[in-house]
């Protein structure tokens, strides 16, 4: 990734504040790794930082929260994790990174990890005014409810202080521009600053917001950067999480629209923040996209489908009623109908399975036809095994293949079979008993269960 310099030539700093508990949610889950749309509230705040262009990013967070830093790990490689022993305020949390702080004299940007609304444009947008010579920016929104919040203080338009509800005057109280949390420092100033930041505060906390009021009484530019209110909203409790959820669908699903996706009734299909849509795709009501899933163009979705981890070539369609799993790949105009479920397999060009059928740890040739009720036997208790069949091959309906198989190019398999052995290519394998009809038998069975026989 590239960083995003600034007329001075400093690079960018995210410290993004992650320790808590939120035992609000109910859970023994750390609060910042519950999901949004697929991905932990982190990890979207962690790809807003790296979208406005931080080289190096730095999370504060709990001690021992060894899944927050499994999710540093995988979505920002490379960022540091700082343990903040005590919570003593913002402030202190932020100088939980004092290491990381110290190495350069970038620019900072200091976002919070349970607000995953936060966009990479915002990030960028709060840095800006650093180029420009001020020593700090603030992110804030207008509100007609600011209870709760802390209030932006001016004075003949300039930003003077903001302050914590607890620790304002009535006439404070009143004020209706409110911090958003989220504030960028200079890196000529922020150690500066953010080392002097005392605790004399109702809470007896050191206060970030308070680095505004130094910077004001050193003469510093403070700039205030505007952002919708639902954009700041932290989470803090299940009801707050589905408020975040619905938000992000809103976004991905114009997103998905604009891109040339055709969703029929948009506010039943929920997408994954990665969720790549094609071209002239068409995805009708009640499909569900899991992460890690990417669909090229001229796609058909039929409604209530479910797919994670999977990957469609152009031109295939799929449902209703159908479930792909991780590892899923449909190339090239395959089919797979209703009540289909497909796991780490893969569809040759044009193959289908047009009814109720399991494919799993499987690959399927160009052409293949695998018929209603076929299932692919690929776990024993103890290990998966793989079943291969060739292109062109015709797997009748109600059919067990027993892994590991192979079906060759061509081959038929007759309806109902249990295949436990390889079929050669252009072979056709029965693998059923033996029909057998007794004359009178249903008869001899009702006279000897004493059941009055059939007229």
């Amino acid at each position: 990734m590239t960083a995003i310099l600034d007329p001075g030539g400093r690079s960018l700093t995210a410290i993004v504040l992650a320790a808590g508990k939120g035992t609000r949610m109910r859970s023994d889950l750390p609060k910042v790794l519950h999901r949004v749309a697929g991905r932990t509230m982190l990890g979207h705040v962690l790809a807003a930082a790296r979208g406005a262009g931080a080289s190096r990013i730095a999370v504060v967070a709990e001690p021992g929260q060894a899944a927050v830093e499994a999710e540093v790990a995988a979505s920002a490689p490379g960022a540091r994790v700082h343990p903040q022993a005590e919570r003593l305020g913002t402030a202190h949390a932020v100088l939980a990174a004092r290491e990381t702080l110290a190495e350069t004299g970038d620019d900072i940007v200091i976002a919070f990890g349970d607000t995953p609304l936060v966009t990479a444009e915002t990030l960028t947008r709060l840095r800006a005014p650093l180029a420009a010579g001020a020593a700090v920016a603030i992110l804030a929104f207008e509100t007609d409810s600011p209870t709760g919040y802390g209030r932006v203080l001016t004075q003949n338009g300039s930003v003077t202080a903001i302050r914590e509800e607890k620790d304002a005057s009535d006439e404070e109280r009143q004020v209706r521009l409110c911090n958003a949390g989220l504030m960028a420092l200079s890196g000529r100033y922020a150690l500066d600053l953010l080392g002097r930041i005392g605790n004399h505060n109702a809470a007896g906390e050191y206060y970030l917001p308070d680095a505004v009021a130094l910077a004001v009484a050193d003469g510093l530019m403070v700039a205030v950067v505007n952002v919708d209110e639902a954009e700041a909203q932290g989470v803090n409790d299940r009801v707050q999480l589905a408020v975040a959820e619905a938000a992000i669908q809103q976004r991905l699903r114009r997103a998905a629209q604009l891109g040339g996706a055709t969703l029929i009734a948009p506010e039943t299909v929920f997408l994954s923040s990665d969720t790549v849509l094609g071209r002239d795709v068409l995805v009708e009501p009640h499909v569900i996209f899991g992460p890690k899933v990417t669909v090229g163009d001229r796609c058909i979705i039929h409604a209530f489908s479910h797919l994670e981890g999977a990957t469609l070539e152009d031109g295939v369609a799929i449902g209703p009623y159908a479930r792909l799993r991780p590892g899923a790949v449909l190339e090239e105009g395959s089919r797979i109908g209703n009540f289909v479920e497909i796991k780490n397999a893969r569809l040759g060009p044009g193959a289908k399975a047009n009814h109720l059928s399991y494919l799993g740890d499987s690959e399927i040739g160009a052409g293949a036809n695998v018929g209603a009720g076929t299932i692919t036997c690929n776990y024993d208790g103890t290990n998966k095994h793989r079943t291969a069949i060739g292109a062109g091959a015709f797997i009748g309906s109600n059919t067990a293949l027993v892994a590991p198989v192979s079906v060759g190019a061509g081959a038929i398999v007759g309806a109902g079979s249990v295949v436990t052995a390889d079929v050669p290519a252009d072979a056709l394998a029965v693998g059923r008993a033996r029909q057998v009809n007794r004359p009178d038998g249903a008869r001899l069975w009702r006279q000897v269960k004493g059941l009055k026989t059939k007229s």
